[in-house]
């Protein structure tokens, strides 16, 4: 019999979704500790949990459960700048950003951290991403990097040259693609974030180039 538990793929869900898949059980929590031990579901923090993926056949979605361990959030920093291909580093923490108080969650899924951004800038340069059956929120490639420049502490790109030594050493960003990116989020983010100097910096870079 297929597990009725693979009709949520691999969406977090919180326990009373689960439980609501067995009303037949009369006490909810303990069927979802059940499952939890049994190593059914996963669980990623209080009171949410996703399917395993042996029991989906559904590869889990770093970014999907990043949108879902704390929300609204959305991917942003290095972990979307290596999603585009625009650092050639692997990155093994989640980076997201939120205009809740900046957390951490390390999950059996892996790492998941976030960072506080204005409620004012962040709707800037955010984007859907479509993955498998599920879809989540991340960065532009241009306000990943307005993102990265404001959390990084000892940033400071007064100059062009600064602002360049920093894509092409610091982040090792792929060069030949900088005049695809979008000059007016950073405008606008500059206008509204933080680190605006700096984010000015850049744009000029941009429209030298």
């Amino acid at each position: 019999m297929r597990n009725i538990l693979t009709i949520l793929g691999n969406i977090p869900v919180t326990s009373s979704v689960i439980a609501s898949l067995f009303p037949e059980v009369k006490t909810k929590s303990a069927k979802v500790a059940q499952l939890e031990k049994a190593g059914e579901i996963i669980r990623l923090r209080r009171n949410l949990f996703v399917v395993n993926p042996e029991e989906t056949n559904q590869p889990l979605s770093s970014g999907l459960i990043a949108n879902h361990l704390l929300a609204p959030s959305y991917v942003s920093m290095q972990t979307a700048l290596r999603y585009y291909g625009l650092i050639p580093e692997a990155v093994y923490t989640i980076q997201s950003m939120t205009f809740k108080a900046a957390k951490e969650f390390n999950t059996p899924v892996g790492n998941f951290c976030y960072y506080h951004i204005s409620r004012e800038t962040y709707p800037i340069g955010i984007t859907q991403i479509k993955e498998g059956n599920g879809v989540y929120i991340m960065a532009t490639p241009e306000k990943a990097l307005c993102d990265l420049i404001a959390n990084l502490p000892g940033i400071n790109l007064r100059y062009q040259k600064e602002a360049l030594e920093f894509l092409e050493e610091n982040l090792r960003f792929d060069m030949d693609r900088v005049s695809q990116l979008n000059p007016e989020i950073f405008s606008e983010y500059a206008k509204k974030g933080k680190k605006s100097t700096s984010i000015l910096t850049i744009l000029k870079l941009l429209q030298h180039e």
